[in-house]
């Protein structure tokens, strides 16, 4: 399948090339040619062309920052977080390909899984132990005491 993304975080200097390196590697080892922009303050790297944004069957934007997306109309897109394609860029790119076989052209939000953040057998959460001092003497709390 044919897939082409965009990775963008503020400054583009790390986490978005770290994403399209991963992008890049996983799909090809799942057997699909992706072709990935990398933008950030300084401009965007390996502009995707006309060509390869028309033969694509999907476009998968994971981005911190905001993307124009006037370039992908009638396109299924697949949106998620620079974090998801560095550390999970299999799901990000496995939920593209059931986009667009699913045949839609709206925009979708990657499904986080969240079994493991879930409390799934209703025990009450431990109480989260206080770091630090007392907070009756801190800074906040004495400035509101001086100024009461």
């Amino acid at each position: 399948m044919k897939l082409v993304a965009i990775t963008s975080c503020p400054t583009g200097i790390a986490h978005s090339q770290m994403a399209a390196e991963n992008l890049q590697t996983t799909a090809e080892q799942m057997g699909h040619d992706i072709s990935v922009e990398v933008q950030g303050a300084m401009g965007a790297q390996d502009e995707l062309t006309p060509e390869e944004i028309e033969a694509a069957e999907v476009v998968i934007i994971t981005a911190d920052t905001a993307v124009s997306r006037d370039r992908f109309d009638g396109k299924p897109i697949m949106k998620g977080t620079v974090k998801d394609a560095v550390n999970d860029a299999e799901s990000v790119i496995r939920e593209a390909v059931a986009l667009a076989e699913s045949g839609s052209t709206e925009e979708v939000g990657l499904q986080v899984d969240e079994t493991e953040e879930t409390n799934s057998d209703n025990t009450p959460e431990p109480e989260e132990k206080q770091l630090g001092g007392d907070p009756s003497k801190g800074l906040f709390a004495r400035l509101k005491r001086l100024f009461s």
